[in-house]
């Protein structure tokens, strides 16, 4: 059975090469719709994207500022909300993430986060759309990889990232086009 999020390998922008996750320079992210900041290449096709949902009545937005750019500190805050270092004895078959030498287990009832440095969050090409479900998930699966976002797990319809590094959809530069004959 086929995968029902197309998983595309990222490819990161030259800008981002020798960047710390979560520790990005300022000057390499954009606010986004009041809500979070994104590197941006992908606050660029974000905003492309969600112009051309809107023109279909579709809305996106980030769940929250937290699940747009991460800084290595948000992240660790997020981690340690999420995992305790006890294993627990009924889910003995989770296999713990290891951070900073040591085991860390998923505590029941919460969703998986990245260990800090690794996640997709930490360097500004990762957000997670609020209500990514019925007509907006249907949207976003036929015209996310037009903008050049790719789902990184199936588990997480909401969770996407910008995947085209240096090489800008041309969905994306014929709006950013657009904006520029507007602003003239």
């Amino acid at each position: 059975m086929a995968d029902k999020y197309p998983v595309v390998k990222v490819k990161l922008c030259d800008h981002l090469k020798d960047c710390k996750p979560g520790e990005l320079p300022a000057d390499l992210l954009r606010g986004i719709e009041g809500k979070g900041r994104l590197h941006h290449c992908a606050a660029d096709a974000y905003e492309a994207m969600d112009a051309a949902a809107n023109a279909e009545g579709i809305d996106l937005s980030p769940t929250s500022q937290a699940d747009t750019y991460r800084s290595l500190e948000t992240q660790e805050y997020g981690f340690y909300a999420r995992y305790t270092d006890k294993p627990n004895k009924k889910i003995m078959k989770q296999t713990p993430r290891i951070y900073k030498g040591k085991a860390w287990y998923l505590k029941k009832g919460l969703a998986p986060m990245a260990v800090p440095g690794t996640s997709n969050h930490n360097l500004g090409i990762a957000i997670d759309i609020a209500n990514a479900s019925g007509k907006r998930l249907e949207w976003l699966l036929k015209n996310a990889e037009r903008f050049g976002f790719s789902w990184e797990v199936q588990s997480e319809p909401w969770h996407l990232r910008y995947v085209a590094g240096n090489e800008t959809p041309k969905a994306v530069r014929d709006w950013l086009e657009e904006k520029s004959k507007a602003a003239e």
